[in-house]
């Protein structure tokens, strides 16, 4: 008896409630995450396909060929290419906006609970309704177009092989903007007013005061809105999917998710597509610890 209770303490910890509770959370994210993504790899190493329910098939281990397969796609090697154009974008555009755009509101201005609401308001809007409205704003006849008029691209940027990556990612970050907004809004207030006052009295301006004392003082919420954006663009597809038509024109908008979907569930190769997902995991732990190494260094 005091060996069980010995070995279940072991494993609940001085805090057996908080444990208990911890418990629900643990099984969702293996039933969630750990399971499908063990499964995934274990395709990725066989000659898997898709069978009659009872069926009984033979998924022999074929090693390393998806992936061979995989890598020596010109499609799969585009997409990867377009998810790091979408990256460079997105990324550096999130954060500058919705650091100085949480700056601002943390101020006392007028109407600012309205500012607020309003710039999280796309973040829970639809994306098939707010899709809707940028394909009016960006189509060959559109809004944009119509104001620019003679300087507008012509392809239209949704089906400009150049611009069409571009305007995705400008897309993303608009409607994405109210949620980190909120992120650094919650570190700004964390950001002792003794440091702008000492700031102040040792002659330093607005600027000076932005980068000297507000940008180190929001430092652990910059990497997690560094680590949110890239893990969240690197699982690009439903904006592809819904402005260009499925990652078009020809595969320049097309994401990695995008096209694991569509070698995996509409070509039925879910072999080939778990291999896809297993090296998009992979590059994105990759460049997450990159990320994690020189944004969230200390000073």
């Amino acid at each position: 008896m005091r060996t069980s209770t010995g070995v279940l303490g072991r494993i609940l910890g001085k805090q057996p409630i908080g444990s208990a509770f911890v418990v629900p959370y643990v099984v969702f994210l293996a039933a969630v995450f750990a399971y499908p993504l063990g499964f995934a790899v274990y395709m990725s190493f066989h000659d898997y396909f898709f069978a009659a329910p009872g069926a009984i098939v033979d998924r022999p281990f074929v090693g390393f060929e998806n992936y061979a397969e995989v890598l020596s796609d010109p499609a799969v090697r585009r997409s990867f290419v377009n998810v790091g154009i979408f990256l460079v974008i997105n990324v550096p555009l999130t954060v500058l906006l919705s650091l100085g755009l949480a700056n601002a509101l943390n101020a006392a201005i007028r109407w600012r609970t309205f500012f607020r609401v309003s710039y999280y308001v796309p973040y829970v809007t639809a994306s098939v309704a707010v899709v809707g409205v940028w394909l009016f704003l960006f189509n060959s006849n559109g809004l944009v177009n119509s104001v620019l008029g003679p300087l507008a691209p012509d392809p239209s940027w949704l089906v400009n092989s150049k611009l069409a990556m571009p305007t995705v990612a400008i897309y993303v970050t608009w409607k994405q903007l109210g949620f980190f907004i909120l992120l650094y809004l919650a570190a700004l207030q964390n950001v002792s007013k003794d440091l702008y006052e000492a700031a102040s009295m040792d002659g330093a301006g607005r600027w000076k005061s932005f980068w000297n004392v507000t940008v180190p003082g929001v430092r652990p919420a910059t990497t997690l809105v560094v680590l949110l954006a890239t893990v969240t663009g690197a699982n690009l597809f439903t904006e592809p999917y819904l402005l260009t038509g499925g990652g078009g024109p020809d595969g320049a908008s097309a994401s990695p998710v995008l096209v694991m979907y569509q070698r995996g569930i509409e070509q039925g190769n879910p072999d080939i597509g778990s291999a896809i997902g297993v090296l998009l995991v992979i590059g994105v732990l990759i460049l997450a610890l990159v990320e994690r190494r020189f944004v969230g260094k200390e000073e």
